[in-house]
């Protein structure tokens, strides 16, 4: 076996070339090959089709150190990854009975009998290693050779375990004694990316190693550093010195790094505080408390939640006061504001956050455009209330006013104004 410095990766099913579905399997597999040092040069995304398949596995091995493909590995007529790999490398198949009584075993505990069309997929390639798979009947193959080819079923909570057990037992010797790959992601909220892009450009312009990149996405910039060692310690200093420029130039607009959400960070702010918090949503709809309640251990910080899309529910379960609205308007600094401290009051809160816009597509006029957001935070210092403008259609504005109601909760802990 030749030992491993490049990958590529075959993403296999139809479904996978439509708006229904998407691969993210291939992140974990990437980011877990960095780690060995192995690069992943390409990722193919291809549909069930046999010669479509066969053609990408052929190509891969012809440029690869190591393939590997996710998916069509089932029962089914549409599952031709085996067949495909078989032409691909000329090999036969050869059934394995101990498969087969594994699946039997698995079937008769569901209280079902074993279908035929499942007898496949113990169907092993000639040469190839059975690798179990313990949430699932469709089991995983290795091929070693010089182009080594791991072949993982599609379902994440079946391929992560195996690919991260069984799979990477095998990768990583092929990989010892070649260089280490790191990805750190800074993640940044409250400016765009010209503006990012602005202040660190100058810094990662001309650098080679680690390289950057910069993407964008609603209410989010991400900077991806990528460095390439000798080993763990020469990839993580690389990188550590071009991380210590972009965090001085962009001070507490870097709310996290890697996979960090910024309600992870906020709920951890919220913890280490010891602070509480309701919300107060019209136009968001309970996004923003969802998005707070979805971390473990919300109970410790989320005290309540109204949703108040009408006037009414406005006055009589914030106690939001009827002359306010109709002097400004349900969308309105004002009105924000009491919201805010309503939900504070009612809920016996430390801070109380509120939202109220125009998400569209309609509702909008020359004076309160679609996009229009007002989100307040109470505490006991008092009220903060931003005006915002949203671009985008109406999931998307709904989105960026949560994202900026939490950048704003996340600014007052910070201060220590809770």
């Amino acid at each position: 076996m030749s030992s491993v410095r490049n990958a590529e990766i075959i993403a296999i099913g139809s479904e996978l070339l439509t708006p229904l579905r998407s691969d993210t399997n291939s992140l974990h597999i990437t980011r877990r090959l960095n780690e060995v040092g192995i690069e992943v040069r390409r990722k193919t995304v291809v549909g069930d089709a046999l010669d479509d398949l066969t053609d990408a596995v052929a190509g891969a091995m012809a440029r690869a150190d190591l393939v590997i493909t996710m998916g069509g590995l089932g029962p089914t007529e549409d599952d031709r990854t085996r067949e495909a790999v078989g032409r691909a490398t000329g090999r036969s198949f050869v059934r394995s009975e101990e498969w087969v009584d594994s699946m039997k075993d698995r079937f008769a505990r569901a209280g079902r009998s074993l279908g035929e069309n499942n007898l496949r997929q113990a169907d092993i390639l000639e040469g190839a290693e059975l690798l179990t798979n313990p949430k699932g009947t469709a089991p995983g193959q290795w091929l070693p050779g010089r182009c080594s080819i791991l072949m993982l079923p599609g379902p994440p909570r079946e391929l992560k375990p195996l690919f991260d057990g069984e799979g990477m037992a095998r990768i990583a010797p092929l990989a010892a004694g070649t260089g280490r790959v790191l990805t750190r992601i800074l993640r940044i909220t409250g400016m765009t990316e010209s503006h990012a892009d602005s202040l660190v450009g100058p810094i990662y312009r001309d650098l080679v190693n680690p390289s950057v990149t910069i993407l964008s996405s609603p209410g989010s910039i991400e900077l991806h550093l990528r460095a390439v060692g000798e080993g763990v310690r020469t990839a993580e200093e690389l990188i550590a010195g071009v991380e210590a420029q972009f965090r001085e130039k962009l001070g507490e607009r870097v709310y996290g790094t890697d996979d960090e959400s910024l309600e992870t960070v906020v709920a951890r702010m919220l913890l280490a505080a010891k602070q509480t918090i309701a919300t107060a949503e019209s136009c968001t709809g309970g996004l923003l408390a969802g998005r707070l309640t979805e971390i473990p251990g919300s109970s410790n910080y989320f005290l309540r939640g109204f949703v108040c899309y009408t006037n009414e529910s406005k006055v009589d379960e914030l106690g939001v006061p009827a002359e306010l609205i109709a002097a400004h308007g349900a969308v309105s600094a004002d009105v924000a504001g009491s919201m805010g401290a309503g939900a504070r009051r009612i809920a016996a809160a430390d801070l109380g956050v509120s939202i109220t816009g125009i998400a569209g597509p309609t509702g909008g006029s020359a004076e309160k455009p679609v996009g229009l957001v007002y989100i307040s935070v109470a505490d006991r210092a008092g009220v903060v209330t931003t005006e915002n403008r949203f671009p985008g259609e109406r999931g998307v504005v709904r989105f960026q006013a949560t994202q900026r109601a939490l950048d704003m909760i996340r600014m007052r802990l910070m201060e220590g104004s809770g």
